[in-house]
């Protein structure tokens, strides 16, 4: 019942971070990746240990690259991300990461992606996240349709599609935060992280909504007059250590795969970390006292 009584303290801190979180997507915006704009993406594997980035950055200013990112990977490699080359450009590619011959290197992967292919990627992406929450909005509200009071079925889909949109604008408004300081970029990889939160959070927040839609029934079925607040706040409750093992089970991975895994999928496990951390805490702190709230408004306007 602490959550849901002092459900106005959440709100607070909830918007705080949403603010935050637009804030940087407005100021900073998102550095995106070739997979969106379309350009080259290079890993260099150096034999006998790389030269510093600020050393190999010049050396690629001076062979005409420009508006990059590079990033080391692991302990002898570094991946370049920068717009399409030229066919000079592309050839010398060994020589120019050797920095004038000092630190011998061979290319071990060179991708490129054409502006056309990245502009359907972006536009797909986009598609696919609105026809995922078209979706659980949806399922959730077939899901609930039994449940007519004193909240109707279509609200505990729409709550639930307002924790998915927390859900999509902590992480994304961290990435314009990291792309602007660290020169973090967002891709395909990316998106399919959002995709995968969005999996988790909806799951955890259907479980609570589940809990409540249980008790509401046996409520009714033993005759039980119970104040809707605290019918959500007991169904939070039993819920509660549930999520947060779960939640707790799932980070510990995920942090193992961001430390100890290879440097490709890193930028993968900070944006499950960041977004399963927020799905927790919106399942948690979010839609519940959500849903209490809109039931008082309709009670109210009764």
């Amino acid at each position: 019942m602490f959550i849901v009584k002092h459900r106005k303290v959440f709100f607070a801190i909830t918007g705080t971070i949403v603010a935050l979180a637009l804030g940087a997507l407005i100021f900073f915006g998102l550095h995106q990746g070739t997979d969106f704009t379309g350009g080259t993406l290079v890993q260099v594997k150096y034999e006998k240990g790389r030269p510093d980035a600020k050393v190999l950055s010049l050396t690629l200013d001076e062979a005409g690259f420009k508006g990059y990112s590079l990033r080391g990977a692991g302990e002898n490699d570094y991946i370049l991300r920068t717009g399409s080359l030229t066919n000079e450009m592309r050839s010398s590619l060994p020589a120019t990461f050797s920095v004038h011959g000092g630190f011998p290197a061979s290319i071990s992967e060179l991708t490129e992606v054409g502006p056309t292919v990245g502009l359907e990627l972006r536009n797909k992406a986009i598609i696919a996240l609105g026809l995922v929450m078209l979706a659980i909005l949806l399922f959730i509200a077939f899901a609930f349709r039994k449940v007519s009071q004193p909240v109707s079925s279509w609200i505990y889909g729409l709550i639930a599609l307002v924790t998915l949109v927390h859900d999509v604008i902590v992480p994304v408004g961290f990435y314009a935060a990291l792309g602007y300081f660290l020169g973090a970029q967002v891709d395909t990889l990316f998106v399919t992280a959002i995709l995968t939160v969005l999996g988790f959070s909806i799951h955890d927040t259907i479980v609570v909504f589940d809990r409540v839609r249980e008790n509401l029934r046996v409520n009714q079925e033993r005759g039980r007059r119970e104040d809707f607040a605290e019918t959500a706040g007991r169904s939070l409750g039993q819920t509660f250590v549930r999520s947060i093992n779960t939640s707790l089970t799932v980070l510990i991975t995920l942090l193992a795969l961001f430390f100890l895994g290879p440097a490709s999928t890193k930028d993968f496990a900070l944006t499950l970390l960041v977004g399963i951390i927020a799905g927790t805490y919106s399942s948690i702190f979010l839609a519940t006292p959500l849903l209490v709230s809109t039931e008082r408004y309709f009670a109210n306007r009764r």
